[in-house]
């Protein structure tokens, strides 16, 4: 899981939740929820992938529902605001199925880029962005809105950091296009403090519906 705390103008991310599941249970390799691969990184930047549709950006609506149909994937949304100390406040741990999204920030769909985080797992399993890490290029991504509108994403790359090398301006730089950011928690595991790192998603507005 991961959270967002505004410094110097950004939303920067730090780890939150340390995988209490991989923690009672032991850090066995078969529990590790899967990781992203040299081929789903980008070459250069975070752009749409060549030959990729690029859709017009829609009004500003709230999302709903995030569905990633090749994960199985299928939750709703909810609004994330910022704590008192600065924080994103992070969907209830409790609620295995469910993604927030930065509610003061671009809505899916919207020009600009927009940020929605989910839990890898927590102390009852695995979460609904467990298999984040093995998406591919290409992947869809639907976002269903408050307006009656689904915007369809697709996925353009997917890179794991660790938490000194985390690149602020790649995740969270102004987008030209609709843009989406899907984030959880990953890189490598320590079976003291947790996972060490983030899973980022990186998909464009390809369609609406």
């Amino acid at each position: 899981m991961t959270v967002f705390q505004k410094a110097k103008g950004w939303l920067v991310a730090v780890a939150a939740l340390t995988g209490i599941w991989m923690i009672q249970n032991g850090a066995d390799t078969q529990l590790v929820p899967p990781q992203p691969t040299a081929a789903q990184a980008f070459a250069a930047g975070p752009e749409p992938q060549p030959g990729s549709p690029v859709a017009e950006p829609l009004r500003p609506s709230a999302p709903v529902r995030l569905r990633i149909p090749s994960i199985r994937v299928s939750a709703p949304m909810i609004g994330l605001g910022l704590g008192s100390d600065g924080s994103l406040d992070v969907p209830p741990a409790e609620n295995r199925n469910v993604v927030g999204w930065y509610k003061d920030g671009t809505p899916p769909g919207a020009k600009g880029t927009a940020l929605v985080a989910g839990h890898v797992d927590n102390a009852q399993g695995r979460s609904v962005f467990y298999d984040l890490g093995s998406l591919q290029k290409g992947s869809t991504i639907e976002v269903d809105r408050q307006d009656g509108h689904t915007a369809v994403f697709s996925l353009d790359g997917i890179e794991v950091y660790e938490n000194k090398n985390f690149p602020d301006q790649r995740v969270y730089g102004a987008s030209p296009h609709a843009s989406l950011r899907l984030i959880t928690c990953g890189g490598g595991f320590s079976p003291t403090t947790g996972y060490q790192g983030n899973v980022v998603a990186y998909a464009h507005l390809t369609g609406v519906r």
